[in-house]
């Protein structure tokens, strides 16, 4: 009795720190030819990716560098430049002007849900919502997840559809998923 009593205290710790280490074991994801560390923020991250390039320009136009390196938790749908390219001509420059900056922060923070919310979050939320989940963004706006075959689908606003082509890389401030279409609001 004696000896479990010393053993269960080194038990313990030995425990703590094995789901520690389980916890934080997130995996390190390629996206635009650059590795997406999980103890990195979403900007630090993002920065690194070529597929990323007009995002990062956009984040920067809108000053919204600082809030997306805070502490967060946020889900960010983040287009690539290929998404940004199907936009109708000029879109994007007219975004980036400065006098439309309050237009080009609605248009990103539509693309931000609060709180860390993995691939099998939304397709549980799915699930329970009996094939699709609304959720409200930081803009306040609302998308739709939906399901087709093993794709997930975010719809916006105005029934743009975009795909989650790379999902789940993780940040120290949330989560990334790559989407193939930039979505719009009303």
């Amino acid at each position: 009795m004696k000896n479990l009593k010393r053993i269960y205290p080194i038990a313990v710790v030995a425990f703590m720190l094995l789901l520690g280490s389980v916890s934080y074991a997130q995996k390190t994801v390629m996206v635009g030819g650059a590795p997406m560390y999980p103890t990195k923020d979403i900007i630090d991250n993002a920065v690194n990716s070529k597929d990323h390039t007009t995002l990062v320009a956009a984040v920067k136009a809108a000053g919204l560098v600082e809030t997306l390196k805070g502490d967060g938790p946020f889900t960010v749908f983040a287009p690539t430049n290929e998404a940004f390219a199907k936009l109708p001509k000029g879109t994007v420059e007219t975004l980036l002007k400065p006098e439309n900056k309050k237009m080009l922060q609605g248009v990103l923070t539509y693309h931000v849900v609060a709180g860390k919310w993995s691939a099998a979050d939304v397709m549980k939320a799915i699930k329970k919502g009996k094939g699709k989940y609304v959720a409200k963004t930081v803009q306040g706006g609302e998308l739709t997840f939906m399901m087709d075959g093993n794709d997930v689908w975010v719809i916006d606003e105005k029934g743009g559809k975009a795909k989650i082509t790379i999902a789940d890389v993780n940040q120290k401030n949330g989560v990334i998923h790559v989407i193939d279409t930039v979505l719009m609001h009303n």
